[in-house]
């Protein structure tokens, strides 16, 4: 028996919609990394992109469990010596992207290199409730009926 490998050819790429209005941070980012990834479908080939186009809405409304919202720190260099940053959960989400708290968590939890930085171009982060995403009909995902711990009330 031979062990079938998808080719690029072969890929069908569908759009999901997922409301991160009240959900868990960490466990709403563990679904869209396999799900761009495509590891939720049979035919999963590592080095084939072959996941699902993911738009999130309301990214601005996720939760962090314990004290993350004012303890999480996000680090960056800047090049310079001495130039490292930080920024906490909290002023990031109530900055001016506050999406980008679930874009790192999601860009941390896909491996590092060419396929990864392709299939993160696949992820639509939007702060409000509304996407231009219309046109490609994209079937809903409730994340928070998959499990009981994925929302916060």
């Amino acid at each position: 028996m031979k062990t079938y490998s998808a080719k690029p050819a072969e890929v069908e790429k569908k759009w999901v919609l997922i409301d991160a209005q009240g959900l868990v941070v960490g466990r709403l980012a563990s679904l869209i990394a396999m799900r761009l990834r495509g590891k939720h479908l049979p035919t999963f080939t590592p080095h084939v992109d072959l996941g699902d186009n993911v738009i999130v809405i309301n990214a601005d409304k996720v939760v962090l469990t314990g004290n993350k919202y004012n303890d999480k720190v996000y680090y960056w260099h800047t090049g310079f010596p001495g130039g490292i940053k930080e920024r906490t959960a909290r002023k990031i989400l109530e900055g001016r992207f506050p999406e980008r708290v679930l874009e790192k968590a999601v860009q941390r939890m896909l491996p590092r290199g060419p396929l990864a930085r392709q299939q993160l171009t696949h992820l639509k982060l939007y702060a409000g409730a509304s996407h231009p995403h219309e046109a490609q009909q994209p079937t809903t995902l409730d994340v928070a009926a998959l499990n009981r711990k994925n929302a916060r009330v």
